[in-house]
């Protein structure tokens, strides 16, 4: 449902005061040192005169990301109010920091907290810095298309009562994949329990603006949730924003304390005024153009799974459940049936076509869309699958993979991340206790996280991932041919 703002959106006060900046004509004899792009003669053509001209430093008139007291705070309010947020905080380390932030501002050193195990890895980066212990919960998995789903409320019910001491809950709403879990039911579970949810919604600016889309953290009564506005709301890549509910009104000075901790003292006002920029946009267009993006994204749905072999799957997965809504504007399209991987697909698109879709895993393609999408470019994506299923497609391909598997937790991550370690061959490491991440980049999800025992499985997923040409990121050995394991228990 879209609400009624309380401020006039049609303001831009950091925007405004970068115009207005740029017409005072300033001498600077501060930083950066490229001066206003005339130090720099070759990035100031790159990147235009007008956008250097405005990569300026913290100061009076601008006022200081990591104290805002003028043109920002009422900027941060504004985006608060279009979210329909307590309090907005403007991030520009990206949502990895906003993700260590929630988990930084609720759970202390010792101190448990419930989340699925299909968490991006900024999350597990966040137990490590907060010494936090996670309680994993199950995501469930849909084996027909090989991918994890959201929580159950039977699950979380579990969880919560076996971990009555627990401080949060962390959810991630969409999944990478557009899966949405029972967001209010949770929120109300935990409120119940006394501990905060968190919610990872990186993928989920647009359910601020659209009419008939997945419920938001903020309208579900969440206490704190991650957005990447540049991912689906169009802002500039890094930026995005921290809100907060009700539920934590009384911390807003730590948690900006928190924030402090990692937040650069030295914030791009690019990435500043774009999101200022794209709060305004998004809060008078945003419906009528995501509206746009629904019937796009629905009329290539359909037009995917005309071409027979593809399934680019939708409301019809839904079971109310670990997998109670869907967004539509993802385009997760399973491509097992064509007897070809995610990953194989997603590297023609890419070299063959000139396509770059979001990821390609071992069972299916992600393909965003979003407010700049326009409909040639969907005709050109329908155009080259059906190619590449003419020209590539092959037997179905019945071996079951599953991009979840539940993991054997021997130790948080912290401990397991600072203990003394040893890297030895992969294939000398089944039983062993990992002090890395190992993961399929993009989306970022690890396959093995610092405190986790390598089984047999999971080595066998490495080693196909491997095979079928998936990017391998997050250990040391950038080979993917070694791993650190704990030296000795």
């Amino acid at each position: 449902m879209i609400r009624e703002y309380q401020l006039n959106q049609e303001e831009a006060p950091l925007y405004n005061a970068l115009l207005e900046y740029r017409k005072q004509r300033m001498v600077s004899f501060d930083v950066p040192g490229h001066k206003q792009g005339r130090g720099n003669p070759e990035l100031t053509e790159f990147l235009g005169r007008y956008a250097m001209s405005v990569d300026v430093n913290s100061m009076k008139m601008l006022d200081n990301l990591i104290h805002p007291i003028g043109v920002i705070k009422e900027a941060q309010e504004l985006a608060a109010d279009a979210f329909g947020a307590y309090s907005a905080f403007f991030m520009t380390n990206g949502t990895t920091s906003a993700v260590q932030a929630m988990v930084l501002a609720t759970v202390n050193p010792g101190e448990k907290i419930i989340m699925p195990r299909n968490v991006h890895r900024s999350a597990i980066n966040a137990l490590i810095l907060s010494r936090a212990i996670p309680v994993y919960v199950d995501p469930g998995v849909n084996e027909k298309l090989g991918i994890p789903l959201g929580m159950s409320i039977e699950n979380i019910e579990k969880a919560i009562q076996e971990n009555p001491e627990a401080q949060a809950i962390l959810v991630n709403n969409p999944t990478y994949y557009g899966i949405c879990p029972n967001l209010k039911a949770i929120v109300e579970l935990a409120h119940q329990a006394g501990m905060k949810v968190l919610v990872d919604e990186a993928h989920g600016t647009h359910f601020y603006f659209e009419k008939s889309g997945p419920i938001s953290a903020m309208a579900a009564g969440a206490d704190l949730a991650a957005i990447s506005t540049h991912k689906t709301g169009g802002s500039l890549t890094q930026s995005s924003i921290l809100l907060s509910g009700p539920g934590m009104a009384d911390e807003q000075g730590y948690l900006r304390q928190i924030i402090n901790l990692t937040l650069t003292t030295s914030s791009s006002y690019l990435l500043l005024s774009s999101l200022d920029i794209t709060r305004k946009y998004l809060a008078l267009q945003g419906e009528k153009i995501y509206q746009r993006v629904l019937e796009y994204a629905n009329y290539a749905r359909k037009e995917i799974n005309n071409i027979g072999g593809f399934y680019a799957f939708g409301k019809a997965e839904i079971n109310y459940d670990s997998f109670y809504a869907f967004d539509q504007t993802k385009l997760s399209i399973h491509t097992r049936d064509i007897g070809l991987a995610g990953i194989e697909v997603y590297d023609i698109l890419r070299d063959e076509y000139q396509i770059q879709v979001e990821f390609g895993d071992l069972s299916n393609i992600l393909a965003i869309l979003s407010i700049g999408d326009r409909p040639v470019a969907i005709e050109r994506l329908l155009g080259a699958l059906s190619d590449i299923k003419r020209r590539y497609g092959k037997k179905a391909d019945q071996i079951a993979v599953n991009e979840y598997y539940q993991p054997k937790v021997v130790m948080s991550p912290a401990k397991a991340f600072y203990a003394k370690s040893k890297q030895i061959p992969l294939d000398q490491t089944i039983g062993k206790v990992c002090t890395e991440f190992v993961m399929c980049y993009p989306p970022g999800i690890p396959i093995l996280a610092p405190g986790e025992e390598i089984t047999t499985e999971v080595l066998e997923y490495i080693n196909y991932a491997k095979e079928k040409g998936s990017s391998m990121t997050g250990a040391e050995d950038l080979a993917t041919e070694k791993l650190n394991v704990i030296d000795q228990l």
